[in-house]
């Protein structure tokens, strides 16, 4: 106990080293790093200017390398332009030779009663004979092809009065319609509103004899079913 009083008693600085370092510190912050810090710090600018240093020279041996295979693909190229240049030009190709002018000789004498006046008009009657026998078997051939027949689809609405109208007899009245060139198919109900349903007819037709205005008129001769004819769809086949 009596060690410990003394102790006591004596001014003793135990945490000295933690006071220094932070003493250090402070001093660091106000004034900057030390010179070793500062060293050190250029150290490490150092070692990375020598790498970019280093990478520079990898990057110029790689373009001088390009450039001196784009050299010797250039000579190489003013080579065979120049062989070309030097070699010579390929020879014209020598025009067909003219056909030969065969002469006439005319000769005057006495000799004129020997010409024949009229085998001129027998040569004429002869060509005109085959052509007119060519354009009878041409007529003949062209009579015997079938003629395209044009034909268009037509799709119909056909309304009735109102929703107590009787579409089965409807339909059974457009379908009566009969006439040539005219041939009937599919049909539908389809709903209009407040219950009424108009019928929806496909018909094929020849243009030539059959046409939607004459349809029209025949099926709106039914007025007791029909109140009107529209076409939804004209379709060429």
């Amino acid at each position: 106990m009596s060690g410990l009083i003394c102790l006591t008693t004596e001014s003793i600085w135990f945490d000295k080293n933690r006071y220094d370092e932070a003493e250090k510190r402070f001093y660091e912050g106000v004034n900057g790093p030390t010179t070793q810090q500062q060293q050190s710090s250029s150290h490490a600018g150092d070692h990375e200017l020598v790498s970019r240093m280093k990478s520079l020279e990898l990057e110029n041996q790689t373009l001088h390398k390009v450039v001196v295979e784009m050299r010797a693909a250039l000579q190489k190229l003013e080579s065979r332009v120049t062989v070309l240049e030097k070699s010579p030009a390929p020879a014209a190709i020598p025009a067909a030779k003219a056909a030969p002018v065969k002469q006439v000789k005319v000769e005057n004498g006495d000799d004129d009663d020997d010409i024949d006046l009229f085998g001129s008009d027998e040569e004429d009657e002869e060509a005109e004979r085959i052509k007119q026998e060519r354009l009878e078997a041409y007529a003949a051939k062209k009579a015997k092809k079938p003629a395209l027949i044009a034909k268009s689809s037509i799709l119909l609405d056909v309304k009735p009065w109102d929703d107590e109208t009787d579409m089965a007899k409807l339909e059974q009245c457009v379908r009566s319609v009969q006439m040539d060139g005219l041939l009937w198919g599919a049909s539908k109900l389809v709903p209009v509103g407040y219950g009424i349903k108009k019928l929806q007819i496909n018909c094929v037709v020849e243009d030539d004899k059959v046409g939607t205005d004459i349809l029209e008129e025949e099926i709106t001769k039914f007025e007791d079913y029909v109140q009107s004819v529209d076409v939804a769809a004209f379709n060429k086949i």
